[in-house]
């Protein structure tokens, strides 16, 4: 069976640092040919903040494929029917927010993993597989190792738990949702609080205790991004289509209006 790849796990088993973009009021699928020759590896497709729908979700996912970058899927908490449709259209991971225990997180590793890890229903012609027909045993073992099942740590409580939702086999990363934890924590938009970096220490631990990945969201600052690199974060969000948009037209409104 040829291996299914999957960028977003290439770069981070390689050893290094998985970066994406988040993808919340784009909704044409040229955005992945875009990102690819940006170099990123990923797109963080959200679904729990944004207009985007199943449908167009689906078509920025298989020109994803086409093009060579990973498409991620973020979808609202609990919204496993959601997540497993993302996959059947295309996903190669899911992002799954506000989880909070190691029960929740076993739930979510059988939800979107095939037999025998989990419990997802078998379907053929995966655009992961370019619609073929592999054999359901070769797509559903492809499936299972390929993709990237993330969970998001948002609250206190989350962190307080990380060791175990960590142990928990079939999570690959821990993602930390930076400004979610910090607003739940009383510090709302304080991301380089030494209570976050608090956060992250213990993250961290657990993560290289337990052999998961350690991600990181919500933290646009260079120094900061620095920081918690440091600390051991590798799948990187690094901003979103809105603030890039944004940042790069007001850099641009600033710079010709010093020429009078």
């Amino acid at each position: 069976m040829k291996r299914l790849l999957n960028p977003a796990r290439e770069r981070l088993e390689s050893g290094n640092i998985s970066i994406g973009i988040g993808i919340r009021i784009v909704r044409t699928n040229e955005i992945a040919p875009l990102m690819k020759t940006a170099v990123m590896d990923w797109l963080f497709i959200d679904l729990e903040h944004g207009p985007l729908t199943l449908d167009q979700t689906a078509q920025i996912s298989v020109t994803s494929l086409a093009s060579g970058i990973a498409p991620i899927v973020r979808v609202p908490r609990g919204e496993m029917a959601m997540a497993t449709r993302a996959l059947d259209g295309g996903a190669l991971g899911i992002v799954n927010p506000m989880c909070e225990s190691a029960s929740e997180a076993r739930d979510i590793v059988e939800k979107l993993h095939y037999p025998p890890e989990g419990q997802r229903s078998v379907v053929g012609g995966l655009p992961q597989y370019n619609y073929g027909s592999t054999s359901i045993a070769d797509s559903t073992e492809g499936m299972n190792e390929a993709m990237l099942v993330i969970v998001m740590l948002e609250t206190p409580n989350a962190i307080a738990h990380a060791d175990e939702i960590a142990g928990v086999d079939g999570i690959d990363i821990i993602l930390i949702g930076t400004n979610d934890l910090a607003a739940s924590s009383g510090i709302p938009g304080e991301v380089g609080h030494e209570r976050i970096a608090g956060y992250y220490e213990t993250v961290a631990k657990a993560c290289k205790k337990h052999g998961k990945w350690m991600g990181m969201g919500g933290v646009p600052q260079p120094d900061l991004q620095e920081k918690y690199i440091n600390m051991g974060v590798r799948f990187l969000l690094a901003g979103q289509d809105l603030t890039y948009l944004l940042g790069a037209a007001k850099t641009t409104v600033d710079r010709v209006n010093t020429y009078l």
